[in-house]
């Protein structure tokens, strides 16, 4: 009876613990999901029922804590609530440990998400999760984003999707220590679509792995890019990117699938790329303020490139004021699909180990799977295969 009679009191005490640790809120209507997060503390998990919610929620100083995040979702995964029309649905500002996930962005004309520090650059917004959000229809043309970020440092985007935009899919403007995995980014016709995700404005160490990246756009991911001096975070910093990693991704389609512009430093590796329709790469200069280093140090390795002659007659496409001969190109499988002849590209450098003319027969790209049927293809490029969820 003793040892029961203990265990009955642990469980009490388990219960109640867990029950102060987190907080479950439901709500249902607009009124009570804003006071919901106004009145949101560490711990507290906001559920929003099934149905269509008024856009424009602005949350400021939300601060949940590493053990007690706040958690903010869509009740039903399966029945996602939609926050459609209006300038933007969500606004987090000066935010930290806060994760939104299981909900639909529709139809803004500013951007679907917009993350920042508040302006506070010596204090970043940190550790946000944005896991599962669909983003649609956001512009259509001008510079509006799907996903906005703004000094926003230890962060994660992760199996979101982004359909139809105008500036950028995800904007990262002097991020720091960012994943972003397992997305979609799927253009749309009648939306401009700039770029997919773009890192600059002193971003540093962010990793985009595990997408799909399809008609994605002039650019389909930006490293780098052009930033107004007072913009960049950390305030001095002499580069658009640092560290940025471009890895197990599926490109179909897209003018660039991969631009550097003012890097110094990137790896882009283990990724597969089909039939892009102007160039492969792109090395540009756009910030050309004194001290800034040259676009410089990228590496591009064990990708598998299926192109055709027909659209690619440039596979790098090389701006002023750039250092090419730092790039460096390392065990590619290149494939010209109409004139297999003429499959080796032409590089700022050479490349060691490459592999040219042995056609993949990729099993289906047309429907997400990239697995190469060829013995020889083997190794190159994104495994295993991103299919469609």
């Amino acid at each position: 009876m003793q040892v029961v009679a203990a265990t009955f009191v642990v469980l009490v005490l388990t219960t109640s613990l867990s029950s102060a640790e987190e907080r479950v809120v439901d709500v249902r209507d607009d009124a009570s999901l804003r006071n919901a997060i106004d009145e949101a503390q560490p711990g507290t998990r906001i559920r929003i029922a099934a149905g269509k919610y008024r856009p424009g929620i602005y949350a400021r100083n939300l601060a949940g804590t590493d053990s007690q995040r706040i958690v903010i979702e869509g009740a039903d995964p399966d029945k996602p609530p939609v926050f459609e029309g209006g300038s933007q649905a969500w606004h987090l500002s000066d935010c930290q440990y806060v994760t939104l996930r299981n909900v639909v962005v529709r139809g803004q004309t500013s951007n679907g998400i917009n993350i920042d520090d508040g302006g506070s650059y010596d204090t970043p917004a940190h550790h946000i999760v944005l896991e599962k959000i669909r983003v649609e229809d956001i512009g259509p043309a001008g510079n509006h984003d799907g996903i906005k970020l703004s000094g926003l440092d230890d962060f994660v985007v992760r199996e979101c999707s982004v359909e139809g935009w105008a500036g950028q899919a995800i904007d990262m403007v002097g991020c720091h220590r960012g994943v972003v995995e397992r997305c979609r980014f799927l253009g749309k016709d009648g939306f401009s679509q700039h770029t997919g995700p773009q890192t600059k404005g002193g971003s540093q160490d962010i990793v985009i792995r595990r997408c799909l990246f399809r008609d994605a756009g002039l650019r389909a991911v930006n490293i780098g890019g052009s930033t107004g001096l007072p913009y960049f975070r950390p305030r001095g910093a002499l580069y658009e990117a640092k560290d940025i990693t471009v890895e197990g991704c599926a490109f179909v389609g897209g003018q660039a699938p991969i631009a550097y512009v003012g890097v110094d430093g990137a790896m882009v590796r283990y990724n597969t790329f089909v039939r892009p329709e102007k160039w492969v790469i792109r090395i540009l200069q756009e910030t050309t303020e004194p001290g800034f280093a040259e676009c410089r140090n990228g590496r591009f390795e064990h990708n598998l490139i299926v192109f055709r002659r027909a659209n690619v007659s440039t596979h790098v496409n090389i701006g002023r004021g750039t250092q090419p001969g730092t790039f460096k190109f390392t065990a590619n499988l290149w494939y010209c699909e109409d004139r297999p002849d003429a499959s080796r590209p032409q590089l700022p450098t050479e490349e060691v180990g490459g592999l040219y003319g042995i056609n993949p027969k990729l099993v289906s790209p047309n429907h997400n799977s990239f697995v190469p049927q060829n013995p020889k293809a083997r190794g190159f490029g994104a495994l295993p295969p991103i299919r469609r969820r």
